[in-house]
């Protein structure tokens, strides 16, 4: 066989065993990467309610037993009732809502947020608290921005001035809440400012488009807020039997 030749065929058969390794590390890592994308996802579900600390790393069972114990998955209708994930295929265009209840009472109910962002999509966590307006925590846990720019909307500092914001203006009226291009207190009007944060330097089209797809997302999830801020959802959510969740018609408040 020419030189030429067995150089074909060594390089064929290279290719072709590394084309099989690779395909078969792919194949045993992809339960490992499930589990470690549904561990973020669980520990930024926990973040947004303040049920663990930044500052301390757990084991993937310490998240699993917190959030088994504290956190429940529903569904909401287009009409903003909640409804159990077993149901959720009996009703068109529903949306995932994970509710945080102690004593078998809701106190905070987590919106799972998509947004555009410059270079990609962001994947982030919004609690809001039982009043239907107040914003409980905010958590980035996978985006696409540059580092160190817009990238900062995965940090401490920037996440945290969520908390306390409102959806709501002082009439009762939907407004979202937003990020501002630069610091709130020097661009928006004293009675805007609950419902705005600051400004990331350097990343004014990050958090524009943040911005947008925060009131894109809130606004989808506004019948469920009406019913928590007219006090209407009455809700079972004990051990050995399906979580359920209705609204009290009799109170128009």
């Amino acid at each position: 066989m020419p030189d030429k030749l067995k150089s074909i065929v060594f390089a064929l058969g290279m290719c072709l065993v590394c084309g099989v390794l690779l395909t078969a590390a792919a194949t045993a890592l992809q339960e490992i990467q499930q589990k470690n994308m549904l561990n973020d996802r669980r520990k930024n579900i926990l973040l947004s309610v303040d049920l663990i600390s930044r500052e301390k790393a757990y084991t993937p069972d310490e998240i699993a037993t917190i959030y088994q114990k504290n956190i429940t998955k529903m569904a909401v209708s287009p009409d903003g009732q909640i409804l159990s994930p077993d149901l959720a295929g009996e009703k068109s265009r529903t949306l995932p809502l994970y509710l945080y209840t102690q004593n078998q009472e809701i106190r905070s109910y987590i919106i799972p947020i998509e947004s555009q962002g410059l270079w990609g999509k962001i994947y982030a966590y919004m609690a809001l608290e039982n009043d239907g307006s107040t914003v409980a925590g905010f958590t980035v846990y996978k985006h696409s921005e540059t580092p160190g720019l817009g990238g900062e909307i995965d940090t401490k500092w920037f996440q945290e001035m969520f908390e306390g914001k409102k959806i709501v203006n002082q009439t009762g009226e939907f407004v979202s809440v937003s990020i501002a291009k630069g610091e709130a207190e020097k661009k928006v009007p004293d009675k805007k400012l609950p419902y705005y944060v600051d400004g990331i330097s350097g990343a004014t089209l990050t958090g524009k488009y943040l911005s947008q797809g925060l009131q894109q997302t809130l606004t989808e999830y506004e019948p469920v807020s009406v019913s928590f801020r007219k006090n209407r959802l009455k809700c079972r959510m004990q051990e050995e039997e399906p979580p359920w969740c209705d609204t009290d018609e009799t109170d128009q408040n």
